[in-house]
């Protein structure tokens, strides 16, 4: 059992979700190698208002690019793909749940890898008990 004390920083948060990503089974980890990770407090204001998300506590985490399933050769040149996940709605949400923090932040950063790949909340669920 983890000590009371501080919440987990962004670098630990970071940590716990990279361990995730390797734990991802083949073919989907090697085409997340460009893909950037980023761990913020809270989504910005802007995210929040084009997703209509009004308390910053309701969005744990986002995929920002272009999945997979819809490339062509017109993307090339973007900005690379990116999966943040935000830290203070994942812990209030721990915070409620019966969850480990390690499988919280592997469940929301399994679903944002299914956006990458264009899967179904089914994949998803698949993809999930595959990292546990």
């Amino acid at each position: 059992m983890r000590p009371f004390g501080p919440p987990p920083s962004a670098e630990e948060m970071e940590a716990l979700a990279r361990r995730a990503l390797s734990a991802l089974p083949e073919p989907f980890a090697e085409h997340l190698n460009d893909v950037v990770l980023l761990i913020e407090d809270f989504a910005d204001d802007e995210t929040l208002d084009t997703m209509g998300i009004e308390d910053p506590f309701d969005l744990t985490g986002i995929y920002e690019g272009i999945p997979i399933t819809e490339r062509s050769v017109d993307h090339s040149g973007t900005l690379p793909d990116r999966i943040r996940l935000f830290r203070r709605p994942i812990l209030d949400e721990w915070a409620g749940s019966e969850d480990t923090l390690e499988h919280l932040i592997a469940h929301v950063l399994v679903h944002e890898v299914g956006h990458h790949f264009g899967l179904s909340d089914e994949d998803m669920h698949a993809l999930e008990e595959a990292v546990e």
